[in-house]
């Protein structure tokens, strides 16, 4: 059976051909210099070839030796790359993490919270879905949900941020010209109050969110009030209202960070949801998507 070399072999060769002398070899080694000699003529032996030749020069490497050389670098150089890997591994955070969540929720909370985890750790990449509906953590489609609901599904490890809480608000130059009042904080939220929020046009995502929150409200105490404007998500809603055409339902994290708009009512209690960090149990533990979660649930701040 052939001689198998090892490792160790190229390392001996390497040593031999860099110090170019037993001594020196075996400095670079840690070893003295007859186990240098003794794993030389080993090596040798079982190769049944000679690999370097003996003079006053020192030892003098044959080309068979130069080329053991070459690979012993090779390795010795992906080692250093594994152990500098390694060294970095232990204190940043490396990889692709996909985070779905809707609109609002990501320009409003997980934006500004990514941040600063972006900057501790440029190694990490971001990829935003950002949708009303709940992309599957069960196919890997994403790795992490943020997402407001009562009830997440028992499949999946969940996280609970806080309550979302919402409010009707519209812009203060639109208030202002309709002459609505606007209640103090804590104060009662009347007929007389909802008689004035009829009186303003509104946006609505009726045709696209037709069973949210928001639109089951205002069909439940504003009956007559058919939206003046309609859009297709819940930062529609909120450009929409920003931008001074109407009323409409708004988190109180959106609001209230405007400076343009105006709290019409108090928060809407039959609106509130929880907002949840979702993940699949399988892959809450890989470093990256623990780091984000960890993350995000410090520095998800919901107002209000």
């Amino acid at each position: 059976m052939p001689y198998q070399l090892s490792s160790p072999d190229l390392d001996i060769v390497l040593a031999l051909v860099r110090g170019a002398t037993l001594a020196e070899a075996g400095r670079r080694l840690g070893l003295d210099a007859s186990t240098v000699f003794r794993a030389l003529q080993r090596i040798e032996k079982g190769l049944g070839r000679r690999l370097f030749e003996r003079s006053r020069a020192g030892y003098l490497p044959t080309e068979l030796a130069q080329q053991f050389a070459q690979h012993a670098e090779r390795i010795e150089s992906e080692l250093e790359a594994a152990r500098s890997h390694a060294a970095l591994s232990a204190q940043t955070v490396t990889g692709l993490v996909r985070i779905t969540t809707t609109d609002t929720v990501l320009h409003g909370m997980v934006l500004p919270a990514l941040a600063p985890l972006g900057r501790r750790h440029p190694g990490l990449r971001f990829e935003m879905i950002a949708t009303n509906e709940l992309v599957s953590l069960t196919r890997r489609d994403a790795d992490i949900a943020v997402r407001a609901t009562r009830q997440p599904p028992d499949h999946l490890i969940g996280r609970r941020l806080g309550p979302l809480r919402v409010a009707v608000f519209a812009a203060r130059e639109l208030v202002e010209a309709a002459g609505v009042p606007v209640p103090a904080p804590g104060g009662t939220f009347d007929a007389a109050a909802l008689s004035a929020l009829s009186a303003l046009p509104w946006i609505a995502p009726d045709e696209a969110l037709p069973d949210h929150p928001s639109v089951r409200w205002r069909r439940k105490h504003l009956p007559r009030v058919a939206p003046q404007y309609g859009v297709n998500s819940i930062a529609g809603v909120v450009e929409a209202v920003e931008a001074g055409l109407g009323a409409g339902v708004v988190s109180l994290m959106m609001g209230r960070r405007s400076g343009r708009l105006v709290e019409l009512t108090g928060p809407l209690e039959e609106c509130q949801t929880d907002l949840w960090l979702l993940t699949h149990p399988e892959s809450r533990h890989l470093r990256r998507i623990a780091t984000v979660v960890s993350h995000l649930a410090e520095h998800v701040w919901l107002d209000g």
